[in-house]
């Protein structure tokens, strides 16, 4: 269960961004350099996953309601962008937690038909990513020189293929791949099991993640929106050429 906190991530990037100095020749050649590169950042559902919506291990549900947690949590997002900017970032995506309400193992743990996406788990995904939304136009209007913010909206995205599956491959929407018990989602995929032979027909590979397939579905849409609500103020493709 050991990961890397974004201090961490943004610690280790400001270690490669002086090797990437060392290569070119300086410090500002660096940043310039960087400065072209677009940061993709994605991050809180495991907030909400492995700490809010586990109560008998953590107190975060009884201390905040959905409203203050998010409030809390897009603090902190705040806080680590401005340090990748003062690093020499310029072009970011801020990628929305996906409908992890819909998760095998959110329907295997709660959905009475194993098939209903749990809104005890969507609906304080949605203010959290409302209030993402309402950062990336609060980042764009400040004097963040020559910066760039944009919205993935992979919440919806994501939606689509629960809704309308076989417009992109899929027969399966309610379980994993790879996985044990009720949708496949009650213990993820553990070593030695047998997946499913027809992954791509699959929109979760195993209890909480996306199949392949899907994710190349959601990167498609996140770099060239197929609808407005699918980036704001626009993709990636702009994004990259600005």
């Amino acid at each position: 269960g050991a990961r890397i906190d974004f201090d961490g991530q943004a610690r280790n990037f400001r270690n490669v961004l002086d090797r990437v100095a060392n290569i070119l020749g300086g410090e500002e050649t660096a940043r310039n350099h960087v400065g072209k590169c677009i940061f993709s950042v994605g991050m809180g559902s495991n907030d909400y996953l492995n700490n809010y919506f586990m109560p008998l291990y953590y107190s975060s549900s009884r201390r905040y309601t959905p409203e203050q947690f998010a409030d809390v949590l897009i603090q902190r997002y705040a806080s680590h962008i401005q340090s990748l900017y003062n690093y020499g970032a310029r072009k970011f995506a801020l990628i929305g937690i996906s409908q992890i309400g819909c998760s095998p193992n959110a329907l295997a743990q709660s959905s009475p038909d194993g098939r209903t996406c749990v809104e005890r788990i969507d609906g304080p995904i949605r203010i959290f990513n409302a209030k993402l939304y309402a950062l990336v136009d609060e980042l764009n209007s400040k004097n963040y020189r020559a910066a760039n913010f944009i919205y993935i909206n992979a919440f919806d995205i994501f939606h689509d293929l629960i809704v309308d599956p076989s417009a992109y491959g899929f027969r399966v929407t309610n379980a994993g791949c790879c996985g044990i018990g009720r949708n496949n989602g009650q213990i993820t995929c553990l070593p030695l099991e047998t997946p499913c032979p027809n992954r791509r027909e699959y929109v979760f590979w195993d209890a909480f993640h996306p199949t392949e397939h899907a994710n190349v579905i959601i990167a498609r849409r996140s770099y060239s929106a197929e609808k407005e609500s699918d980036s704001h103020p626009y993709d990636i493709r702009r994004l990259a050429e600005l």
